[in-house]
């Protein structure tokens, strides 16, 4: 029951069965906050992995560090991420950051993509991250504490790319709704910023294709500062921080992590 745990910030990660929602949620865990794991119900073998990880090592270290607990759902669905505030409530206690890091991709030119290519990478992305920050930030107002509020954006959130325009434009849009909520939310202590990673490897990643090769090879050479693919624990730095208490006052802010811009 959520009395019997100690005083801990509870964060919710989307995406959290691997890639970069794994490394948050490992990172988070690491920091001291119990989680709430969200993934597809098709993912569910990768969030118990991600729980177990978290569970026993909270276990090696006495139980003083971090429980994880498993709320799959849909993004998209208004009725599961309210359900997944609700269930984070009910076993951890509150909501104190919510992390909508989940996300997919597609490779598509304009004149192939179809509306439901398109509606679909909308109402993961742009859909998806509203009602993660309107239900986590209705909890946060109610319990009077505060919170963040964390989306993923992405390094073609600031500058478009071909053959992902779907992408692109969800990504564009995370970063205006972030901006949007930061000012909306500010009098009740609840932040709201942006991770905009650059070339990561992940699955995500590879599901580009191999025609994006040579794409990404170049963009490494010319348009990344430090010259190699970031990890997902070179984002995870970043979120990490964004909850931490020394960003209390930022908010408002797409953190762009790898890129170089002219």
């Amino acid at each position: 029951m959520a009395s019997s745990l100690p005083l801990r910030r509870i964060a919710i990660v989307t995406g959290a069965a691997s890639g970069i929602g794994r490394a948050i949620a490992v990172r988070l865990a690491n920091d001291g906050f119990h989680i709430a794991l969200n993934d597809l119900q098709s993912s569910h073998d990768g969030l118990s992995k991600v729980a177990s990880q978290i569970n026993s090592e909270a276990a090696a270290g006495g139980g003083e560090k971090a429980k994880a607990i498993i709320v799959p759902g849909d993004v998209s669905s208004d009725s599961d991420m309210r359900n997944l505030v609700s269930e984070t409530v009910k076993e951890l206690g509150a909501v104190d950051a919510m992390v909508a890091n989940a996300g997919i991709v597609h490779v598509s030119p304009i004149i192939d993509m179809t509306p439901d290519q398109w509606d679909r990478m909308l109402s993961v992305h742009a859909r998806g991250v509203f009602l993660c920050y309107k239900h986590a930030a209705t909890q946060m107002i109610k319990q009077g504490r505060g919170g963040r509020l964390v989306g993923a954006s992405s390094a073609w959130g600031k500058q478009g790319a071909p053959n992902v325009a779907h992408y692109c434009a969800a990504k564009f849009a995370v970063r205006g709704l972030t901006q949007s909520v930061a000012k909306e939310l500010g009098k009740y202590g609840i932040t709201a910023n942006a991770y905009a990673p650059g070339i990561t490897r992940t699955k995500l990643l590879d599901d580009l294709g191999s025609g994006y090769g040579t794409v990404l090879e170049r963009a490494i050479e010319t348009e990344v500062a430090m010259g190699r693919e970031g990890q997902p624990e070179d984002i995870a730095n970043v979120v990490s921080f964004l909850l931490d208490k020394r960003s209390d006052y930022i908010t408002e802010e797409s953190s762009f992590v790898g890129r170089a811009w002219g």
